[in-house]
């Protein structure tokens, strides 16, 4: 027996639902249209126009130009303060080797700065020898190694030892530091690898190697803080990334998590650099009062900040004051050249194409 009955279809094919098109408002009659037009351009006008924003704007700009008008005052007052230094020694001021006031007459005295200049440029690239492999190790181990509870207290710490003053790593180093290095450190290096000329000369405990030391504790928690928070920054995608293809742990930090950062450490170093340089207290209580230049650790020399700090209330008549602010003023110039080559090495490095950051 047939079935005549009729059997429906169902259509499963998927089927996108139009809304229907907005239609377009009816246009104004001419009498609303001269209305709504100047309420238009009226809040065209007004965008961007808030009497705040203007105030603030206003304000960024002043504080802009005060950081630059401050920077030009205190050059110009320091050119003007040196002037008779200036003017007296010319060039010979940076290559000579003789700083004598000349006894009661110091206007008479013979001043140039190249001991200071080395002792500065030498403690501060020792420091930054012995301070980059330590804070770099200590930042990768807070931001990739370190267990949860233990970062925390660590970061702290690190961060704590950045705000002690530097006449407190200055007593230090005079009470503690100075004593180790005169008894056992300085007289064991001196014995065993006395040939080498960094290592010559009498133990006196004091001297470019306390300095360089205290410099190196002083510039750690600023390179590693800035290095961690940079590190800590990088993607998570692109550690589990590395992993995936089945990096181990120490190839991810070294092929991809400081390559990303490479650009930050690199300014963090130069900003270091930047203190040591302009370190006065804690170099001026342990680096002894000498004029040498030469390689050894163990000598007593002065840099130009600790020649400042120490002369500078026994500087008498024009010349010998006017010195001293010509010292002033090349640390203040080299400074400047420090902030501006740590820019270019930032942007250099930000340019260079990263290896590390593409998988």
């Amino acid at each position: 027996m047939e079935d005549n009955r009729e059997v429906s279809t169902i259509d499963l094919r998927p089927h996108t639902l139009r809304s229907p098109r907005p239609a377009a408002p009816p246009p104004l009659p001419p009498s609303e249209q001269d209305e709504a037009a100047p309420v238009r351009r009226d809040t065209i006008a007004l965008k961007g126009r808030h009497p705040g924003d203007a105030i603030f704007h206003g304000l960024t700009v002043v504080f802009a130009a005060l950081v630059i008008i401050i920077a030009a005052g205190v050059a110009l007052t320091l050119i003007v303060s040196a002037w008779p230094s200036l003017t007296r020694f010319g060039l010979s001021f940076l290559t000579g080797t003789t700083w004598n006031t000349h006894g009661d007459n110091p206007d008479t005295g013979v001043y140039s700065a190249l001991i200071f200049i080395f002792g500065t440029m030498y403690t501060s690239l020792l420091a930054l020898v012995l301070a980059v492999p330590l804070s770099l190790g200590v930042a990768i181990f807070l931001s990739e190694l370190a267990p949860a509870r233990l970062r925390g207290p660590a970061s702290t710490l690190v961060e704590l030892l950045a705000a002690v003053p530097s006449v407190v790593y200055g007593l230090w180093g005079i009470f503690v530091l100075n004593g180790l290095l005169a008894r056992p450190v300085e007289p064991w290096l001196g014995a065993h690898f006395g040939f080498i000329p960094l290592f010559s000369g009498a133990p006196f405990g004091s001297g470019i190697l306390s300095a360089s030391l205290i410099l190196t504790i002083m510039i750690v928690p600023t390179i590693t803080a800035i290095s961690r928070d940079l590190l800590r920054a990088v993607p998570r995608e692109q550690r589990e990334g590395m992993l995936a293809l089945g990096a181990t742990r120490w190839e991810t930090i070294t092929r991809v998590v400081v390559p990303y950062a490479r650009a930050g450490i690199v300014g963090a170093i130069v900003l270091g650099l930047g203190r040591a340089v302009g370190e006065t207290m804690a170099v001026t209580m342990v680096i002894g009062n000498g004029r040498y230049i030469g390689p050894s650790l163990f000598a007593i020399t002065d840099t130009m900040a600790s020649v400042i700090a120490n002369q500078f209330t026994e500087a008498t008549g024009t010349l010998y004051p006017a010195a001293l602010l010509e010292l002033g003023l090349l640390l203040f110039a080299i400074t400047i050249i420090l902030n501006a080559l740590a820019r270019l090495l930032v942007w250099t490095v930000a340019r260079e194409p990263q290896t590390g950051r593409s998988l």
